[in-house]
């Protein structure tokens, strides 16, 4: 089983007892866009594991289902997932860290430019 499994193995439950997202949503006061992500399987929209986890329990008492089972699948599905390798955290850390460098520098050459054009020094000056 994988979190899209899982998250339609809720939904089918959900549905089964004649409720909707909505309505879930407004019991257990999880934002509708965290109950999609969660029956849909999308982990990378979801906050970290000990949120998903309460979120699990909550959803599941809401539905009539028994939170202790429905945390320990979702448990299962979680420590099935492979972990990234520190190597690729790392590698996507510098990815991030480059690209934040590039935004600050073109922010900052921006600036620049239109700080030089105000004092009358640049190519496209304002007439004065």
């Amino acid at each position: 089983m994988d979190y899209v499994e899982f998250g339609k193995y809720l939904s089918q439950q959900r549905e089964l007892r004649g409720l909707s997202r909505d309505e879930v949503s407004r019991v257990t006061k999880i934002s509708p866009s965290l109950i999609s992500a969660l029956e849909e399987g999308q982990v990378e929209r979801l906050p970290s594991r000990v949120f998903v986890v309460n979120y699990v329990r909550a959803y599941a008492q809401v539905i009539g289902l028994a939170p202790e089972e429905a945390v320990l699948r979702y448990e299962e599905v979680d420590k099935a997932t492979p972990e990234p390798s520190p190597v690729v955290l790392e590698r996507e850390r510098r990815r991030r860290a480059w690209w934040i460098l590039a935004g600050v520098l073109v922010v900052l050459g921006v600036g620049a430019y239109v700080a030089f054009v105000m004092t009358g020094k640049g190519p496209n000056a304002l007439p004065r």
